[in-house]
């Protein structure tokens, strides 16, 4: 009896044992399977940060070689044109052009002329800077492919609060003039500029001083008496130009102006004359007054003018009176003025260029420009007799983009010294990089 007691109670401790190992090892299998995965999980965090800190040596590379090239390779800009800058900015080059091709037809009155067509402008323009110096050079090559053909061509310093220029540059008169030909509201400019009063000298060689200050400009040139293809001679010249914007706002500017030049004639100066195609260009000419280069005479003139541009509307206008010294008599003295204007049929506004004191095209956008265009010009010799001579222009200007414009003129001109009253009708294609 006892030892059956005995073996129930090593046999109730047995199956007590194993009911307990039995429970235990549920429990041992979840928690080492649990490290397991917590064993691979640690290895691929670890492989994870390996590749990281790997693909961090990576961009630190790569963004030390971009920055490398972005502090040693140049910028090319090509809006509108060519435009190449150097990595420290101590070197710039642009490249551009204008080719303005043009057609002519007469209402023929007493004067013989012949309707046709030409390149009127073909420029190829060179600019840029090196090490603080500006530079351009442009050949016209509808004037001739050697120096007859040269336009711009200097070098030019900013120092003083303005700027020098050095070389073949156009003097510092006349508001019209110094209006790019890219820019200029009618096909040809007024007589008060080289189109008339300067006939024959809108670019000479010299030196140049311009200072912009926000709303005004002052301007002095000095130089010789000959173009770049030119003959040499001793005779110089000096022309300076001052103006100020009163009102000078996004969408409305008010500008006045003045200007004067002097030109003295000496050995090797050519005849300088007072010339006007008055029915546009490749129609009749009448020469107002001459001074001949071997009298060693002086031209002398000053102009005063006045524009503003208002929402859609612009006008603009110059008054000058020039006097042309005479070898033998009184000297004679020339006055002409013109008043322009335009309305831009569908918008737009012309732009204020301070730094010039001139006006500039609308600026084109997504759509076409219509302008519509009118000039009253004139020239007069006050000591001849019937001696001048006017033109009425109306016309259209349609800017396609803000590199393409299409222009329409009829011009009526009125030669009151031989009665001729030609008319032309002109039309232009320009485009301009």
């Amino acid at each position: 009896m006892r030892h059956s007691i005995l073996a129930a109670s090593v046999a109730l401790a047995v199956a007590s044992v194993s009911f307990a190992a039995a429970a235990q090892s549920p429990r041992d299998a979840e928690v080492a399977a649990l490290r397991a995965q917590l064993a691979e999980l640690q290895a691929k965090v670890d492989a994870l940060e390996v590749r990281t800190d790997a693909q961090s040596d990576i961009n630190i590379g790569t963004q030390e070689s971009l920055d490398k090239i972005a502090t040693t390779a140049p910028t090319i800009d090509t809006k509108g044109g060519l435009k190449v800058t150097s990595a420290d900015k101590q070197f710039e080059f642009s490249a551009g052009g204008r080719i303005h091709f043009d057609a002519y037809a007469f209402d023929r009155d007493e004067v013989s002329t012949t309707g046709t067509s030409e390149f009127r402008r073909a420029r190829i323009t060179l600019q840029g800077k090196a090490y603080g110096w500006e530079y351009k050079f442009e050949q016209d090559f509808a004037a001739g492919n050697g120096l007859e053909g040269f336009r711009d061509v200097y070098i030019a310093k900013s120092a003083l609060g303005g700027k020098f220029t050095i070389g073949h540059f156009k003097p510092y008169r006349s508001m019209e003039e110094l209006t790019s030909s890219n820019e200029i509201l009618m096909m040809e400019r007024p007589f008060a500029s080289a189109t008339g009063l300067f006939n024959g000298r809108q670019f000479q060689q010299g030196v140049g001083y311009l200072r912009a200050d926000g709303n005004y400009t002052a301007g002095l040139s000095v130089f010789n008496l000959r173009s770049a293809s030119g003959s040499r001679n001793e005779g110089v010249g000096a022309a300076g130009r001052v103006t100020f914007a009163p009102i000078n706002t996004a969408d409305s500017t008010l500008h006045f102006g003045g200007w004067a030049s002097q030109e003295n004639l000496n050995q090797g100066s050519a005849d300088f004359s007072a010339s006007a195609n008055y029915a546009g260009r490749r129609g009749p000419a009448q020469t107002v007054a001459t001074t001949t280069g071997a009298s060693r005479n002086q031209v002398t003139a000053v102009g005063v003018e006045a524009a503003g541009s208002f929402g859609p509307l612009f006008f603009q206008g110059e008054y000058a009176n020039a006097t042309f010294g005479q070898p033998a008599g009184p000297d004679q003295d020339v006055a002409t003025w013109y008043v322009q204007g335009s309305w831009l049929l569908n918008g737009g506004h012309k732009a204020y260029k301070p730094g010039n004191g001139i006006f500039a095209s609308p600026k084109v956008a997504d759509r076409g420009l219509w302008e519509l265009t009118a000039r009253y010009d004139t020239i007069e010799n006050k000591d001849v007799r019937d001696m001048d001579v006017s033109s009425w222009i109306v016309g259209m200007n349609y800017y396609v983009n803000p590199n393409l414009r299409f222009m329409f003129n009829y011009t009526k001109g009125d030669n009151t010294f031989t009665g001729d009253e030609t008319g032309q009708y002109a039309l232009r294609t320009q485009f301009a990089f």
